[in-house]
């Protein structure tokens, strides 16, 4: 009777079986392989990857202290202050927000005079029909202001 041969299998090297995954990885996915390389020797070079490196290895105690930071009155009334002003800035049209902004930069560089106008000056000014225009609306936001003011 045949007696059966005993194999004892080689324990497979861990840096030979990723050299001959990588040797048969498609040519394709070379130019991310090698996207990808950029991308980490630029974190390298920025110093990010020891940052990660850093609160990787302080696990713990990083959101120990982000939450001890987060449960501050302080904290949760800016969040909560944050996300009212992004509601309130959602609900304004970006192209009105634009043009009423756009002349903000212009306004900003003109130099001052040296002696400031006088008041009949910037009563002139205002009485345009645009400044006219922007009273207004500035009018109308004071009033809804005071009205949110109004105490019940």
């Amino acid at each position: 009777m045949a007696k059966p041969i005993e194999l004892m299998p080689t324990p497979p090297n861990a840096r030979d079986e990723l050299k001959r995954r990588l040797d048969e990885a498609p040519v394709e996915h070379a130019e991310a392989v090698l996207a990808g390389y950029e991308v980490l020797q630029q974190l390298h070079e920025s110093g990010t990857l020891d940052v990660l490196r850093g609160l990787l290895g302080a696990g713990d105690q990083v959101v120990r202290h982000a939450v001890g930071l987060a449960i501050q009155p302080e904290a949760v009334d800016a969040l909560r202050n944050l996300l009212v002003l992004s509601k309130v800035l959602s609900s304004v049209n970006p192209d009105v927000l634009h043009r009423v902004l756009s002349g903000v930069p212009e306004a900003l560089a003109q130099r001052p005079e040296e002696d400031p106008p006088s008041l009949f000056a910037i009563f002139r000014r205002m009485s345009s029909k645009d400044s006219r225009r922007s009273l207004a609306a500035a009018v109308t936001v004071l009033e809804k202001a005071g009205k949110g003011l109004e105490s019940k």
